[in-house]
């Protein structure tokens, strides 16, 4: 059993029913349930899913996303101050965008198995005692 971080963009696809990405992404999680995995993601995930739903004031889409991400196979990860300096660390060492960087230093600070994510930008970083790092186009499994 693994501890997978999973960047926002991945539930992001799953929860607005993205048809490039969204049935990769819904296989992946089910294949991590299934395996008996832990998915894992920034608290930070939590405020970003949610953030459309509340835009718009639907609260019915706002609940039904806040119960998955907070009832269902999810741990909810804590920026604690630890995690704070794992970020100023990332930010002085690369060009990451802050929301970014708060992923990459969550990760870090949780001691993952592995991180997946769909960006790019991510994917190509050379961060000391990062896990490894796996794109929705490569090999999960």
């Amino acid at each position: 059993m693994s501890r997978v971080y999973w960047d926002t963009m991945l539930f992001a696809y799953i929860l607005e029913g993205n048809t490039d990405f969204g049935p990769q992404s819904r296989l992946a999680y089910e294949a991590f349930v299934r395996r008996g995995d832990t998915i894992c993601t920034s608290v930070f995930t939590l405020g970003e899913v949610l953030a459309g739903p509340k835009r718009v004031k639907n609260q019915m889409v706002y609940d039904s996303i806040r119960s998955f991400m907070r009832e269902g196979e999810v741990q909810l990860l804590p920026f604690t101050a630890e995690t704070a300096e794992n970020y100023s660390s990332i930010r002085a060492l690369t060009r990451l965008k802050a929301a970014d960087a708060i992923h990459a230093a969550t990760a870090l600070d949780s001691r993952v198995d592995f991180f997946i994510t769909n960006d790019f930008e991510i994917q190509k970083q050379k961060i000391p005692g990062f896990p490894p790092i796996v794109g929705l186009d490569g090999k999960i499994f």
